[in-house]
This record gives C-alpha cells, structure tokens and sequence, in this order.
C-alpha cells in the first residue's frame, strides 16, 4: 500500500525543486499564450531580459513557491490515495500501467483546490507586471471584485488539463521507472531523472492545450469571455487548432529539467522519510 502522508511531504519538497528549476519557463510559456507579439520561446525570452531584466523571468515566483508545497503535496497524496482505491477496487496489490494512469488521475483533483486559485494569481502576475504589489494584494482584490468564485475562475480548465495530465504523469514515472530498474533494484539518480524527465513531457504534451485556454481564461480582466467556448473560439480563429499549442517549445523544454528535480527530490526525501519513520 502506498503512504499518503509520506507522499504528501515528500511531494511537496520535489514542488518546491521544479519551481525553482522550471519558473523562467513558465513565465515565457504563459507570455507566449497571453500575446502575439512574439515570433517564439526565444524572442520572448530575449525582449523580456532586453526591456526588464533578468530578474523579470521570475516574477511571479512567490504565487507557485508559497502554493507550491501544497499543491505537490496534494497531488502526490492524491496519486497514493488514488492507488490505494484502485488497489480495493480490483485487489491487485501491484497495479497494471492503466491502473496506475486511474489513480494518477485522483491527483489531479484533489491538486485542483489549490492549483486553480493559484494559477489565477500566478498568471496574473506575470501578465500584468505593477497592477498588484504581491500575491497577497491580488487575492485581495480578486475577491473584492468578484468573491471566491472569482479566485476559482478558470477551474474547470484546469481540471480538465490536470485530471488526464496526472494521469499520464504518474503513469509514465512508473512505467519508465520500471524499465531502467529491474525489479528489486535501487533507481540510480540517473534512472531517476530520465523517468522524472520524461513523466514532465507527458504531463505537458496532454495538457498545454486546455491549458492555453486557462491561461487566456485567467488573464482576462475585461469580461470577454462568458465561458469556455468563447475563449475556444477565439483562440482558434487567430490560427487554427495549432494555436492551442502556443508555447509548447518552451513546455517541453522545461518539463524535463523541472520534472527531473521534482522526482528526485521527492524520492530523496521519501528516502530519508522511510529512514526516520
């Protein structure tokens, strides 16, 4: 049986490594998803270091780092008490790869609680650089504008790209995992990274299109959008479905180096937890 308070904690130390790793990339995914103005990952890069600085590919970074450990936390516990359904379900104690892909998906609903407030305010912060003086003030403002149903806008967008990407996610680390390290084997940190890596570039290929139309979802502050086929529509009609892809260079750049760190330090920590208690 998996351990979900291990996984909780152990999940939230590997967060905390893929965003310290993986910001500067998502901020140039989000800009690239939010703008047109840019003709790539690098162009967008290079304008954003030209005209603010380096600094600027981490702006934003107190939204994911202070939500992070939650957010990872949750997802991995989701991930170990998805398994452990499956696991009653079905009685086996070793779980097939389609078994693992079902309990995945249970990560991402219950990361969902955190992650769909927290994206709002990320992206906003990375869209509109001196509007909000910190992730506190916008929260704040969100929900004098528009409550708590403002804070969650864009939340079933980001269960429909969290719920089949977590699946692929842990699905893939598992699967992976399984082929660089025989049964009864230690993984090496190599076979760790490789197996992180690529869980990280799964994860994104299922879910960077409806995670297009969140960020835009997210982004928007004139009231555009009534909904999910209006910012669909729209996304579309400036360049067809390809459009829903915006950003997927500089995704899967990140998703290795960012995914990589995260299973690392969660299995290293899941180490030393085994150790301890």
């Amino acid at each position: 049986m998996s351990d979900p308070v291990k996984s909780f904690i152990s999940g939230g130390a590997g967060g905390m490594a893929a965003v310290v790793v993986g910001q500067p990339f998502d901020m140039v995914k989000v800009q690239l998803q939010n703008s047109n103005k840019y003709k790539g990952s690098l162009d967008c890069a290079k304008d954003m270091i030209r005209t603010q600085g380096v600094r600027s590919l981490y702006r934003g970074l107190a939204a994911p780092m202070t939500g992070v450990t939650p957010i990872f936390a949750l997802s991995f516990a989701g991930n170990a008490a998805g398994c452990n359904m499956v696991r009653s379900i079905t009685g086996h104690e070793k779980l097939s790869y389609g078994e693992l892909f079902c309990g995945g998906m249970l990560a991402g609903v219950y990361s969902t609680v955190i992650m769909a407030p927290g994206e709002r305010i990320k992206c906003l912060l990375q869209t509109q650089p001196g509007k909000y003086k910190g992730m506190g003030d916008c929260a704040k403002k969100l929900y004098a504008d528009g409550g708590i149903r403002n804070l969650y806008r864009g939340t079933i967008l980001t269960l429909a790209r969290d719920v089949p990407a977590s699946g692929c996610y842990f699905g893939m680390y598992a699967y992976i995992k399984d082929q660089l390290s025989p049964e009864g084997q230690e993984m090496s940190i190599s076979s760790i990274l490789v197996a992180g890596g690529l869980a990280g570039m799964a994860n994104w290929a299922v879910g960077i299109p409806p995670d297009t139309l969140k960020t835009r979802f997210q982004t928007d502050v004139t009231g555009k959008y009534n909904g999910i086929k209006d910012v669909y529509s729209e996304v579309v009609a400036q360049g067809g479905f390809k459009q829903m892809f915006r950003g997927f260079g500089v995704v899967m750049l990140r998703a290795f180096p960012a995914n990589a760190s995260c299973f690392l330090a969660m299995e290293m920590t899941k180490s030393g937890l085994d150790k301890l208690w």
